[in-house]
């Protein structure tokens, strides 16, 4: 364990944002842990056969990785609610349908539609993706008219537009090519 594996939570993802896009595959069951794993990530792909829920409950504990403070932020608080003081399992169209993955498909595809979604992620100018990913989290709980949502908005935007990467990408849409990001 690195020396800041405690202050980042288990598995180092729990505790901090990390900037990187996280993106969960799942195939098989993911509950309790598993679960958290997949609500600290940014994307989920999850196989038709896999199974998501927080069981604590039923064995006298509560899911203290993160699952009680993320759930009711993915899915309604009635949902959540219901999945955390039943401890009942989430099949996979559930899942699907109430947004905690972004797809679901056959057992075999799993790891292959993960990786489709990180290499569609990877295509895009880094800098851009992880202060994307960063005003998203932040203005979450923001009304979207708030003052302090668009400082948050306009100070990201502010820093990016100063990149490297942000000349380099309408440079290589005008010359219909493309981009090669420096990430700076």
């Amino acid at each position: 364990i690195g020396p800041d594996q405690h202050e980042r939570g288990f598995g180092g993802i729990m505790k901090r944002l990390i900037d990187k896009p996280l993106i969960a595959a799942v195939n098989g069951y993911a509950l309790g842990g598993g679960t958290e794993f997949v609500l600290a990530c940014d994307l989920a792909v999850m196989s038709a056969d896999a199974t998501l829920g927080l069981p604590e409950v039923r064995h006298g504990i509560i899911a203290a990785g993160g699952g009680l403070l993320r759930l009711s932020r993915r899915i309604p608080l009635s949902i959540a609610l219901e999945a955390a003081m039943t401890g009942a399992p989430i099949p996979p169209e559930e899942a699907l349908r109430w947004g905690l993955v972004n797809r679901v498909v056959p057992a075999e595809q799993v790891l292959g539609t993960a990786l489709d979604l990180a290499n569609r992620i990877a295509r895009n100018a880094p800098l851009a993706v992880q202060a994307s990913k960063r005003v998203l989290y932040q203005a979450a709980t923001l009304p979207d008219w708030a003052d302090e949502a668009w400082k948050l908005s306009d100070d990201a935007a502010r820093v990016i537009m100063r990149t490297a990467d942000a000349k380099e990408g309408p440079r290589a849409f005008a010359e219909k090519r493309k981009p090669n990001w420096a990430g700076r």
